[in-house]
C-alpha cells in the first residue's frame, strides 16, 4: 500500500510588499514537492481571506505555509488558533516591513524560505490575546502605529518599507498625549500600576516594530510567557523630543521619559477614541482593553 503523502497549504497574498513572491511561484511549489509534499494554493483577495482559509482547510494540513506580510501572518495564527488546527506554520515573509519574520531569525530570500518549511524544525512561539482578538507581535497605539494601517496599498507596492518610514516621520512632526493606565498582572497579588500621558504604548512579542523601534536591548524572548511593554511619556519641551526620539531610534530606551516592563496580563484603561494597531492591522479602540501571552500557542518553522 502507497504511502499517504503529505500536504501542505499554501496561502498567498499576491498584493503583498513589493508584489514579489508571485514570481517565484513555481519555483516554491517545485521545492515543497521534491521535498514530498501535495500543494495546495490559495491566493488572498481581501482582507479575512487568509483567515477563512485557515479555519476551512488548515485541518487537513500537515503544514500551512503562508506567504505575505504581517497582516497576513497575523490572520493565518488568528485562523489557527480559534479552529483548533495544530498544523506548524511555515513562513515566506514578502511584506513591506516583516516585524515578525525578522525577529524569529527567518532569512529574507524567499526560496531559501520555501526550503527551510520543508526541511527545519517547528518552534514553539507566545502569541498575544488583544480583547480576544490574536497578535503573533505587537499591540500599539500613537505615534507610529497608524503608519502601519494608513499607508495606501499602491504606495507600499512601489516604495516597500520606506513608505512606512516616511509615514512614521511625518508622525513624529504631530504628536498628541494619550492618558492611559497600564495594570500589570493584576491577578497574580503583585499588581504594578503605571499611568501618564504617553505618545506611544506598546506591548511587544517582537525584536522591531515597524521597522523603525527595535527593541533587542529589552531582552525579548518569544518563548517566555511574557510581553514586553515599551510606554512613551509626552515630551515636556523640545530637547525631551529630541532625546527621546534619538533614544528610541537608536534602540537604547535610555531616557527617562520611556518606560518599559514585561508582563504576562495586562489591563489597559485608556481614553475614547483611541485605535490600536495588531500586527499592523486596524483594531477599533475600547476604554478598557486586556491583553495578555498565550504561551507557546503556536509553531513556526525555523
Amino acid at each position: 500500500m502507497a504511502e499517504k503523502r503529505k500536504r501542505i497549504l499554501f496561502i498567498m497574498n499576491p498584493k503583498s510588499g513589493v508584489m514579489l513572491a508571485p514570481k517565484y511561484m513555481s519555483e516554491i511549489i517545485g521545492i515543497f514537492s521534491s521535498a514530498g509534499y501535495i500543494t495546495e494554493v490559495l491566493m488572498t483577495k481581501e482582507t479575512g481571506n487568509a483567515r477563512e482559509f485557515t479555519e476551512m482547510y488548515g485541518g487537513d494540513a500537515d503544514i500551512v505555509a503562508v506567504s505575505g506580510g504581517d497582516g497576513t501572518f497575523n490572520e493565518v495564527v488568528d485562523g489557527l488558533i480559534s479552529s483548533g488546527h495544530k498544523a506548524p506554520i511555515g513562513y515566506i515573509p514578502s511584506g513591506s516591513t516583516n516585524d515578525f519574520a525578522n525577529s524569529i531569525g527567518l532569512p529574507k530570500q524567499i526560496l531559501t524560505c520555501a526550503g527551510i518549511i520543508v526541511n527545519g524544525k517547528p518552534t514553539p512561539v507566545d502569541i498575544g490575546s488583544f480583547n480576544g482578538r490574536k497578535f503573533s507581535y505587537v499591540a500599539s497605539f500613537g505615534a507610529f502605529t497608524s503608519a502601519t494601517y494608513s499607508v495606501p496599498q499602491n504606495l507600499k507596492n512601489i516604495f516597500g518599507h520606506a513608505a512606512y518610514v516616511m509615514a512614521g516621520i511625518r508622525e513624529i512632526a504631530d504628536l498628541k498625549p494619550i492618558h492611559a493606565k497600564f495594570i500589570s498582572d493584576k491577578d497574580t497579588g503583585h499588581a504594578r500600576v503605571y499611568e501618564g500621558d504617553y505618545v506611544i504604548g506598546a506591548v511587544c512579542n517582537s525584536r522591531s516594530v515597524g521597522g523603525i523601534l527595535h527593541l533587542e536591548n529589552l531582552g525579548v524572548d518569544m518563548n517566555d510567557g511574557e510581553m514586553e511593554v515599551l510606554l512613551v511619556k509626552m515630551p515636556t519641551d523640545i530637547i525631551k523630543l529630541g532625546e527621546t526620539t534619538v533614544s528610541m531610534l537608536s534602540g537604547s530606551y535610555m531616557s527617562d521619559q520611556i518606560e518599559s516592563f514585561t508582563t504576562s496580563n495586562l489591563e489597559v484603561e485608556i481614553e475614547s477614541g483611541i485605535h490600536w494597531t495588531l500586527d499592523g492591522e486596524y483594531e477599533e479602540g475600547s476604554k478598557k482593553v486586556n491583553v495578555k501571552i498565550l504561551p507557546s500557542a503556536i509553531s513556526v518553522i525555523k
